[in-house]
């Protein structure tokens, strides 16, 4: 096997043992108040890509927001994702991208990856909407979230699954852009 070859599915190694390290250092996350499980998610891909230090603070920073997203209910009974959908989400478009903004050509195939993925959350877990996911409205139910661990008992499962599968469903994009 030439070195390229062997840098190629370097990648998809690293995305296996991010999944094994996730198993341990997931479940404790929940008992900090300002966990995100859309930086965890986001944070998790982007840490196996490497991009080097001092990017982190902003990537975690930029996918804050969408786990306090995934409570919003709009006036017609639309509900937010749940988080480790739209960090995973967002981890699809920095790895279709590469280290370049991604060529207008090339969006349309980064949305099918993301519908490929939402679709994929959606039959593996019934639903794509966080207070469906978790059973509970953040807003109103926070402490029984805690309470009943529903972190370690669920949250935990979405994360691994968000990770597992942008890796399965991004696998030609990885070794092209980021071997």
């Amino acid at each position: 096997m030439s070195n390229l070859n062997s840098l190629k599915t370097d990648i998809i190694k690293r995305f296996d043992e991010k999944l094994i390290e996730l198993k341990d250092t997931l479940p404790p996350m929940g008992k900090n108040i300002g966990n995100s499980c859309a930086a965890d998610t986001f944070n998790s891909i982007v840490d196996v890509l490497n991009l080097g230090e001092g990017k982190y603070d902003y990537f975690n920073n930029l996918a804050v927001p969408f786990s306090g997203f995934a409570q919003f209910k709009c006036k017609n009974g639309w509900k937010g994702p749940c988080g480790a959908i739209s960090g995973a989400l967002a981890a699809i478009g920095i790895i279709m991208g590469g280290q370049d903004k991604i060529k207008d050509l090339d969006v349309p195939k980064v949305y099918g990856k993301a519908v490929r993925f939402a679709k994929r959350f959606e039959e593996e877990f019934g639903s794509v909407m966080c207070e469906e996911l978790c059973g509970f409205d953040l807003n109103i139910d926070l402490r029984q979230y805690v309470k009943t661990r529903a972190w370690e008992n669920k949250c935990c499962n979405f994360i691994l699954f968000a990770v597992d599968n942008v890796s399965k469903i991004t696998k030609k994009e990885l070794k092209q852009n980021w071997s």
